[in-house]
């Protein structure tokens, strides 16, 4: 696990932070390990400077190109699932503004993080490095292909929502890994699948609002 870098207060106060933490206890995230961290990292970094005094709001935000950051509760939680197994080496769909994959990085020992959107891909690499961030790899794909040259993964995470799930992502979960993912088109739900063995048995959690995971990249 790469050191956590010096974060600093920045534009919000550690009161704001604070706030945020004991809004995500009173709904129900209870892993102190993702709680510390969410405490810490500087959310308002990766966001617009415009929509900074909303970072931590439990609201989702625009991050350019279509796409959002999800509310602080919905990173927390997708977090906690996939931590309960304590992973190593996750793989991430949608890293978006980096976010998600910053939290994990603190977290796990290898990140692996597609998105699909190149802009974005840019933004995500220097916030990374301006953190000192050095264990998540992210490149620019198809996230419903995964990352089959670096699989198996122990566990997967997704940021936008399939209609189903892809059979790759199955494919490259390693044995007792858990997927965690929105999945739906007008309706979703998050999804937990755990692999065990050939079967892949899932459960359906709570009602949830993600962009569609698309094929394909764009420039």
């Amino acid at each position: 696990m790469a050191e956590r870098p010096h974060l600093g207060i920045g534009m919000t106060s550690q009161r704001t932070r604070e706030r945020l933490v004991a809004r995500l206890r009173e709904k129900g995230i209870r892993d102190d390990r993702v709680l510390e961290v969410m405490r810490q990292l500087p959310r308002h970094l990766f966001v617009d400077e415009a929509l900074a005094s909303r970072a931590y709001e439990e609201v989702s935000l625009p991050i350019g190109n279509g796409q959002t950051l999800s509310q602080p509760w919905m990173v927390a939680r997708m977090t906690e699932i996939v931590m309960a197994q304590n992973p190593r080496k996750v793989l991430e769909i949608g890293a978006g503004s980096g976010y998600q994959s910053a939290v994990l990085s603190k977290l796990v020992r290898e990140v692996y993080s597609i998105e699909r959107v190149a802009p974005l891909v840019t933004k995500a690499r220097q916030r990374f490095a301006d953190l000192g961030i050095g264990n998540v790899r992210l490149r620019l794909g198809d996230g419903m292909r995964g990352w089959p040259d670096e699989a198996p993964f122990d566990a997967m995470l997704a940021a936008a929502a399939p209609a189903e799930v892809p059979k790759a992502l199955l494919e490259q979960l390693a044995e007792g890994g858990t997927l965690v993912l929105p999945v739906g088109t007008s309706e979703q739900r998050l999804v937990v699948i755990r692999r065990s063995g050939d079967d892949f048995p899932r459960e359906e959690l709570d009602a949830v609002t993600f962009v569609p995971m698309l094929s394909g990249t764009r420039r």
